[in-house]
């Protein structure tokens, strides 16, 4: 599991790569995340919680980040490449009609890992639109992430 080799790589110093959808690769002192199309809002929690808890350096770069990769948003020291597109949609549950209340409560989860300005915009309007909302990475930097430039 994808997730099993991050935390690996975390827990023995090493630094992990995402790249593309399950590219792990080797780099010096960062995580960087690339062309990453999203998947489950719990998984994604997980990993991003302890990326924070370890201090890792995260970069945000690649063409895309949609999805729950959004939320290594608030992996602490992260920053984002102006020139990457951020895609945005409230949680679903494949297959199948999601509840209210599950799509409360993992809106919330999601919602956690944004700084305000953006939490605020995913609550009240992103997460009930159809489809993905993209947002360049340069409009994350004029709300207050950083740039990895």
């Amino acid at each position: 599991m994808l997730w099993n080799k991050v935390l690996a790589g975390l827990v023995t110093g090493g630094v992990i790569a995402l790249l593309g959808t399950g590219t792990v690769a080797q780099t010096s002192e960062m995580v960087v995340i690339g062309n990453d199309r999203g998947g489950s809002v719990g998984d994604r929690a997980f990993i991003v919680d302890r990326l924070r808890a370890y201090s890792a350096r995260v970069e945000i770069r690649g063409s895309i980040c949609y999805s729950a990769c959004t939320m290594y948003l608030g992996a602490g020291n992260v920053c984002v490449d102006p020139d990457t597109t951020f895609g945005f949609h409230g949680p679903q549950d494949v297959g199948t009609q999601i509840t209210e209340q599950r799509f409360d409560h993992w809106s919330t989860i999601m919602g956690r890992y944004y700084n305000e300005p953006l939490r605020k915009w995913f609550m009240e309007d992103a997460r009930y639109t159809e489809g993905i909302l993209r947002v360049s990475g340069e409009e994350l930097i004029r709300i207050g992430y950083n740039s990895c430039r």
